[in-house]
Parts: C-alpha cells; sequence; structure tokens
C-alpha cells in the first residue's frame, strides 16, 4: 500500500524546496554544489549504515554457537 507523498512532506507536511531560484543566472552552478553536498551526505549514511550493520551482526553472533550436523 502507498501513501503517494513524498517521505519529506510525510514528515513536514510541505514540499522540499532546495534552496536556489532556478530563474537566476548561475543556477547550473548552484545545483551542482547541491547535488554535491548531497551526495556526500548520502556517502556518510552510507557508510554509517554499513558500519552499524557489522556491529550489529558481531553482537547478534557473540552468543552463538556452532550447531553440529
Amino acid at each position: 500500500m502507498t501513501i503517494k507523498v513524498s517521505p519529506f512532506i510525510a514528515n513536514y507536511e510541505r514540499k522540499l524546496r532546495m534552496g536556489i531560484d532556478i530563474r537566476r543566472r548561475g543556477k547550473i552552478e548552484k545545483t551542482m554544489e547541491f547535488a554535491e553536498k548531497i551526495k556526500k551526505i548520502q556517502e556518510k549514511v552510507r557508510a554509517a549504515l554499513k558500519r552499524v550493520q557489522v556491529e550489529m551482526k558481531q553482537q547478534a553472533n557473540r552468543e552463538r554457537k556452532e550447531v553440529e550436523v
């Protein structure tokens, strides 16, 4: 089942603004800066999620024992 709204709208009850006016000159540079900023944030989040995943696996496997076949 989908609700047909973005997660941002669902959380904040408003549309996301990119913080730039696309009618101005230099819109490409500002857009590229914004895209790079978002890309860096996503890379940090991805790395943090992988690190937490490894830690959770280690915690879960700490008490587990090998099963004889």
